[in-house]
């Protein structure tokens, strides 16, 4: 057998390896993907798994292992499969930042998720979603005005969202408490003033009552040395 012929037959061998491996690694995908959709995660969860490790920058396949990770309870674990797959993310970057931000903040960590989520409108500036709990994240920060602005921005860009009576609900009640924080702020700034004018006077009034005392005392005092002088007054 000449050497062309081996070549050959090596090629053809590689290419058949090659597509085995992508059907195998695409059935498991596949067979995974349908487990999840009829919500029977842990039976996914092998699937992912193998077809995430023969192929570790298969985006798919790490949001799905992640999001599978998250329905079981291991929020840590599903944390490190978005992160690995993040900086390969391409076309689906936004969506795994999102995922992200959505794992810290079901761990309570919601600064990261806050975090997560601005990388996620970077990736994406029309992801409405991330805007949405965002503006949850912020609540929960303190972060107020911020929170209404992401609202709003969600409401633009879904207008029709059934979330909305809550989220105009949510806006009003954080309005309420800006106007309330205001009216507590001046009546604070009101009695600090009154009670500033209020001191001013009283020292008025004893710095008053002494100046007229220090006046008394001294007439006091010279009447007294005039009493005793029996000298006349000479003009030179």
């Amino acid at each position: 057998m000449n050497h062309r012929v081996i070549l050959l037959l090596a090629v053809l061998v590689a290419a058949v390896s090659v597509s085995l491996f992508a059907q195998s690694n695409g059935g498991d995908f596949e067979q995974g993907r349908a487990l999840f959709i009829e919500n029977k995660s842990q039976e996914a969860l092998v699937f992912f798994e193998r077809a995430f490790t023969a192929d570790p920058v298969h985006v798919d396949a790490a949001l799905y292992l992640g999001m599978t990770y998250e329905q079981l309870g291991r929020v840590d674990e599903a944390i490190a499969v978005y992160r690995k797959i993040l900086p390969n993310g391409g076309s689906g970057s936004a969506r795994i930042a999102y995922n992200l931000g959505n794992a810290y903040f079901r761990k309570g960590t919601v600064n990261f998720a806050e975090q997560y989520y601005t990388q996620a409108i970077r990736f994406d500036a029309s992801y409405a979603s991330a805007y949405l709990n965002r503006a949850n994240a912020r609540i929960k920060t303190g972060s107020l005005k911020e929170a209404i602005s992401d609202y709003e921005r969600f409401l633009l860009l879904e207008p029709a969202s059934p979330k909305r009576p809550q989220i105009e609900k949510l806006i009003g009640l954080v309005k309420d408490n800006f106007a309330a924080e205001e009216m507590r702020r001046l009546m604070a700034e009101e009695a600090a003033r009154a009670e500033a004018e209020n001191r001013r006077r009283l020292m008025d009034e004893v710095a008053a009552s002494l100046q007229s005392a220090g006046d008394v005392e001294g007439i006091s005092a010279d009447a007294e040395a005039l009493s005793g002088y029996d000298g006349t007054f000479e003009l030179e």
